[in-house]
């Protein structure tokens, strides 16, 4: 690089003339898609090209009212870009609130600007738990530790001093500097090689993956199925070349599932705007759907358990010709200051003469820091056991004592001999217990009871003392929180890793890197798994899991790396949160089980009237009706109701098992009543028509009815409008005359009733099966659960 930018930081006029050309960190990250890319995405699809050609050819060659396919294809992409377009408002909005900041030196000022803000060669302030905003060298350095783990893959803290470079995406684990950017935007490190520390890295969506499954499955079935529906129409006996074009396009759209993919999308959106609401920002909306396949939920206690301020609570001295107040007023005076240290100033003041010449800083692995001072020795302070190594059972059983208690328990030590690199001085004797309180949260017992009602296993992940940790769990509802585990016995073996984790509901003094490998030996045993969190020690955890959830008030490094934000930081809002996914899931799949019925038997009848070579049962303003009232708008609904039906795998299976068979059932019953009709003299093409319309109109809601369980006041409101509705289509002549309704005589209405009611038991008798042979499964599973605890 260049020139050295002086101690003053660049200038106003040097800051302009970067920014004029394009010096600036302004990068890709973002949260929602464009509007361009909103309205590709709800345009420009492949459904809508096959519905739109068919639109044209109808519009060319058949009367107006057989285009009103039209409408709701023009329905529903408006609906999908105005409900994206607002749910990207809120969203960026949320964004903005959550945006990382950078402290830089300007004109001999520190200040505080957005990320993006960073021009080349800005001096940059870093902090422990700040995420490195650009590339740079280092120009001053406080003890700085960057962990480039998410980078290089290396586990290990990298020490820094003036000279060395710093890269885009590490994290300050300890210590503070000063850097100057050499590279910034699309020329830093990170994302110019795009590695593991691109900020977005999609989850796993199964319901995206289900549907773009369905949608394959159809779009193979549909060219042959239309082309042998449009040769039987062209050899139908048709009244005109019209009505045999008519008739085909009526088969092409019924096998379109037109609206699945924007009820998906409306379904996420809504979701995300629900959440942001709540004051959850939303990263990547799959992450939504995601938080309902969460099975085990990783916490960690300060800041999830307990509000996260922590109070100075007693100072027991051990060695009393010492002085104890001014060592811990000396050592909170640090300005890279940590809470612990924060809770000490309000206590301890600094005192005077106390000239800080080296220091350690505090770091998550090694769980304390050192300071010395002229001619006052060394002083450290942290975790009693990481400090005191040599075995000391008084001390050891006061300590144990206090944590018992649920207090943050912490040792002060002096040393006469100077600090050496980061090892622990010498002759050290332990000088002070420190005490802390920290204020369980009032919700947190509620929170973690509705978490373990759900069926999601609890996990207590923390930094502190096990018997701290597991007193502080113990009061907050943590099931099994008397199982603790001290992390410094943590085996590295991944599969015994995996059953220490299946064992033991709280764990203490946890190393980052531990964190990390925990969240992965959950995972291979195939669980899905959520981690909250808010200090930097937990960025590696929150990036490998599943879910990895961040307090509004954490570290910007955390915040970066993670799905869903608090911005309010209350895990209160949890059960809202899974909530909504789990709604959305279930939402998905009812209106997908819709979608998928309607094609099936779309397929099937165009397949059965072209090997009849009859025409078509149905004209395209036919389907319209069957569609509006059977399907689209009940599914608008059911994509946005309330439901907390708990999420099982096998979205794809579950839909295919039920729409098939119901599919059948219902094309098999209209090409029934639809024969029938047409073997009955004196009945017209549009009579039969109109009985083929009424049979799968009631096998379409009755398949709405089931879906719809349990019928509430709501959704009986709902099936009873789409009946009157279609009453009133035939009862109400101008309407009907417009629609091509025309009723047959009273025995071939007696004959689709008929028909109709037997389709309606089967579906019916059909859904009682499926529920007695989920309900067998479910037993099954539980008795051999129950078999093989009893076993082990």
């Amino acid at each position: 690089m260049g020139h050295a930018t002086p101690p003053e930081g660049l200038t106003t006029a040097e800051v302009a003339e970067r920014v004029s050309r394009g010096a600036t960190n302004e990068a890709d990250d973002r949260t929602s898609r464009t509007v361009g890319e909103i309205l590709r995405a709800n345009v420009l699809t492949r459904f809508n090209a096959i519905l739109g050609s068919l639109l044209v050819v109808i519009l060319v060659v058949g009367p107006i009212q057989d285009a009103l396919f039209g409408i709701v294809l023009v329905t529903n992409a408006l609906i999908g870009v105005v409900q994206e377009w607002r749910s990207k408002r809120t969203l960026d909005r949320l964004a903005v609130l959550n945006a990382p900041s950078a402290r830089v030196v300007r004109d001999g000022h520190l200040i505080e600007i957005a990320v993006p803000a960073i021009v080349l060669d800005d001096l940059v302030e870093l902090r422990a738990g700040d995420q490195v905003p650009a590339d740079g060298v280092v120009r001053g350095s406080e003890g700085l530790e960057l962990d480039e783990s998410m980078l290089t893959g290396e586990s290990d803290p990298v020490h820094r001093v003036v000279g060395d470079t710093a890269m885009s995406g590490s994290i300050v684990v300890a210590g503070r500097g000063l850097m100057q950017a050499s590279a910034v935007g699309a020329d830093a490190y990170a994302r110019r090689l795009a590695t593991e520390a691109r900020r977005f890295a999609l989850v796993h969506s199964e319901i995206q993956t289900g549907i773009n499954t369905i949608l394959r499955y159809v779009t193979w079935a549909l060219v042959p199925t239309a082309a042998i529906l449009a040769l039987s129409q062209v050899a139908a006996d048709h009244e005109s070349w019209r009505e045999a074009v008519a008739g085909t396009v009526a088969g092409v759209v019924a096998m379109v599932p037109e609206g699945l993919v924007l009820l998906t999308s409306l379904a996420f959106a809504i979701a995300a705007v629900s959440l942001a609401r709540r004051q959850v920002l939303v990263q990547e909306l799959p992450a939504v759907e995601s938080l309902a396949r969460v099975d085990v939920m990783c916490v960690d206690k300060t800041g999830t358990i307990t509000q996260g301020a922590i109070e100075f609570a007693a100072c027991e001295i051990l060695l009393g010709e010492l002085p104890i107040a001014d060592a811990l007023g000396a050592l909170a005076a640090d300005p890279n200051a940590n809470a612990t240290m924060a809770a000490l100033r309000r206590d301890f003041p600094t005192p005077s003469g106390w000239e800080r010449r080296d220091e350690v800083a505090f770091s998550s692995a090694r769980k304390w820091s050192a300071a010395n001072f002229d001619g006052r020795g060394t002083w450290v302070f942290g975790a009693p056991e990481m400090v005191m190594t040599d075995n000391h059972d008084r001390l050891a059983s006061r300590v144990a004592e206090l944590a018992g208690a649920g207090q943050r328990v912490l040792l002060l030590a002096h040393s006469p001999d100077p600090i050496d690199g980061e090892t622990l001085p010498g002759a050290l004797a332990a000088a002070a217990i420190v005490t802390f309180d920290e204020q369980i949260r009032v919700d947190a017992a509620e929170t973690f009871a509705y978490f373990v009602e759900q069926g999601v296993q609890l996990r207590v992940i923390s930094g502190d003392n096990p018997v701290t940790v597991g007193a502080v769990a113990k009061r907050a509802g943590v099931p099994n929180a008397e199982r603790v585990f001290d992390a410094r016995d943590l085996p590295e073996d991944l599969e015994a890793l995996a059953q220490v984790m299946d064992d033991y509901a709280v764990f203490g003094r946890v190393t980052p890197q531990q964190k990390r490998a925990m969240v992965q030996a959950l995972q291979s045993r195939g669980h899905t798994v959520a981690m909250t969190g808010d200090g930097v020690n937990d960025a590696l955890a929150l990036k490998d899991a599943d879910i990895g959830i961040a307090m509004g008030s954490g570290a910007p490094a955390t915040r970066a790396v993670s799905q869903l934000v608090l911005l309010d930081g209350r895990f209160a809002t949890m059960p809202g949160v899974v909530g909504e996914g789990r709604r959305v899931i279930a939402n998905i799949e009812r209106v997908s089980n819709l979608f998928v019925t309607k094609t099936v038997y779309a397929m099937l009848l165009a397949l059965a009237t072209g090997v009849a070579r009859w025409p078509y049962p149905f004209l395209p303003r036919h389907m319209t009706v069957v569609s509006t009232l059977s399907i689209g708008v009940p599914a608008f609904f059911l994509a946005v109701a309330p439901n907390l039906t708990r999420y099982r795998p096998g979205f794809v299976r579950r839909v295919l098992r039920f729409a098939i068979p119901a599919g059948f059932v219902a094309a098999a019953a209209t090409f029934a009543a639809y024969a029938a009709c047409r073997s009955i003299a004196d009945v017209s093409l549009t009579e039969s028509r109109t009985g083929a319309t009424l049979v799968l109109l009631t096998v379409g809601l009755a398949v709405l009815g089931i879906l719809a369980r349990p019928i509430t006041g709501y959704r009986a409101l709902l099936l009873a409008a789409m009946i009157g509705a279609f009453v009133g289509a035939i009862a109400i002549p101008p309407v009907a005359t417009f629609y091509a309704l025309e009723l047959p005589p009273l025995d071939a209405v007696a004959v689709c009733a008929t028909i109709a009611g037997m389709a309606v038991a089967l579906c019916e008798l059909g859904w009682i099966v499926t529920q007695r042979s989920r309900g067998d499964d479910r037993v099954r599973r539980f008795a051999s659960r129950v078999t093989t605890s009893r076993g082990a």
